[in-house]
């Protein structure tokens, strides 16, 4: 693998594409990783102001005395999830840094919630995109007393009187030790220690000792008078913690599901003994040979949010109806902000069915030829229709999805190919497209489709063509 191709799998599996200028200027893979990571942490991403939360909390409403308007308040706020979503999307377009909105998308899938509060989900976004490639320890910490997590795993009851055991499950269960690693005694005692965790109305951690049990319990073998943050040090003390973080994040940026047992070992051996630095692991992993192996090239599909940040870096897209992407989500099968359960998304191969490949492979055309797209939803699904997905409802029940034009920015990226000789085009635009290489065949075969009236009109119409392969969905 050449350098430029090394380039471009490096911006493929820590960003969201290569630009042309990155394709075209092939750099140093080691100065290529230190350009990744910034040095200031990422501007907040605001599209609820916490005046405008608190003027629709659960304290406002109990002072509104009409039920119908209420009820009409706080569904127009639940709807406002759609104005973080399109924002955060938007970031992951222009960021300078895309890894760390792709580490974020990670964690939101790691730490995943669906709640019908946009500005919990707000606060939460932002503890996701700061510490994305900071200390597990401390993402773990923030999390776990973040508004929407404790709301979503119900640690709100959580009580000294009567504990709920959701949080503690999944604390071990999804975000630390993996299944099969701790007991039930040890989820019971662990609940036990979260009592009284709680949040105010503005979204602040409260802790409420009344609530609390304050009793010896015994945890992971250890004995003590345990309370929540104990509990997370010790989920940190365990070796397995890092080996399971270090199995999805490899999952992630590596290989759906050819894992390297021995390798992940050693990986996650270096991620324990920094302390769970998760910067250092993905620079480990950004700058190891093996990383630049033909066995990596293709091994991931991309997921929704991917294929759909990937369009828009490749070339602006101005959209008549920008809402038009929260269906797109919807129909692909990963909405920000409404994960389908608490295990997040599963990824890989299952982002893909026939519905899904369908519409993958008609996307570019409509997208960037400036075409209708009318596509009818999937069957009903009245838990994913909730929250985030409520905005949709109109649309939904008119059994129709309608785009509307697309209007794609094709100068800069026309002007960059034009200056190529015609005989080249085609195997070039592919290079820079696709991450697995073509045969001739298929050249051919995408050239018998190619328009040749003129140099522009072959540009567009292969880079189109090569969008709609299958190749295409493979990072």
């Amino acid at each position: 693998m050449d350098l430029r191709q090394q380039n471009k799998l490096l911006y493929s599996r820590a960003c969201f594409g290569i630009s042309l200028t990155e394709f075209q200027e092939p750099r140093p893979i080691a100065a290529v990783v230190e350009g990744l990571f910034p040095k200031t942490p990422p501007t907040e991403l605001i599209a609820i102001s916490e005046k405008d939360w608190l003027d629709h909390s659960p304290e406002a409403m109990k002072l509104m005395g009409n039920e119908v308007e209420k009820r009409e308040k706080q569904k127009a706020f639940r709807q406002r999830t759609r104005d973080i979503n399109l924002l955060w999307l938007q970031a992951m377009v222009d960021s300078q840094y895309p890894l760390v909105e792709k580490a974020a998308l990670f964690w939101h899938g790691h730490f995943a919630t669906r709640i019908d509060n946009p500005y919990y989900d707000q606060r939460l976004l932002q503890i996701l995109r700061t510490n994305a490639l900071g200390n597990f320890g401390e993402l773990l910490r923030e999390v776990s007393k973040s508004a929407a997590m404790l709301q979503f795993l119900n640690n709100q009851q959580n009580k000294k009187a009567h504990p709920n055991e959701n949080f503690a499950r999944e604390v071990m269960e999804l975000f630390t030790l993996g299944r099969g690693h701790y007991t039930e005694d040890d989820v019971k005692e662990a609940a036990r220690a979260f009592t009284g965790w709680a949040h105010d109305g503005t979204g602040e951690f409260i802790f409420r000792k009344k609530q609390h049990d304050d009793g010896k319990k015994k945890f992971l073998g250890k004995t003590g008078y345990f309370n929540g943050d104990d509990i997370l040090d010790i989920l940190l003390e365990q070796k397995q913690t890092a080996v399971f973080i270090t199995q999805k994040i490899y999952r992630y940026f590596v290989s759906d599901e050819k894992i390297d047992e021995k390798r992940v070992r050693e990986l996650a051996d270096d991620f324990y003994e920094s302390k769970y630095d998760i910067g250092a692991l993905l620079k480990t992993i950004f700058s190891s040979d093996w990383f630049y192996g033909e066995h990596v090239t293709g091994a991931k599909v991309k997921s929704p949010v991917e294929l759909l940040v990937g369009y828009q870096r490749l070339m602006p897209l101005q959209f008549a109806k920008p809402q038009f992407l929260l269906s797109l989500q919807r129909l692909l099968g990963q909405v920000l902000f409404a994960a389908p359960n608490v295990a997040g998304w599963p990824g890989g191969k299952n982002w893909i069915d026939s519905s899904s490949l369908a519409l993958r492979m008609r996307l570019p055309e409509a997208l960037f030829a400036s075409g209708e797209l009318d596509l009818s939803p999937k069957d009903h699904d009245p838990e994913a229709m909730s929250g985030a997905i409520e905005m949709d409802m109109e649309t939904y029940n008119n059994q129709r999805y309608r785009m509307g034009k697309t209007v794609p920015d094709w100068t800069q990226f026309l002007a960059a190919w034009s200056v190529v000789g015609k005989d080249a085009l085609l195997s070039s635009l592919a290079d820079y497209l696709l991450n697995i290489r073509l045969s001739e065949g298929k050249l051919n075969e995408v050239n018998s489709f190619a328009d040749h009236f003129n140099t522009n009109d072959f540009i567009k119409s292969v880079t189109i063509l090569l969008m709609e392969l299958p190749e295409y969905q493979l990072s």
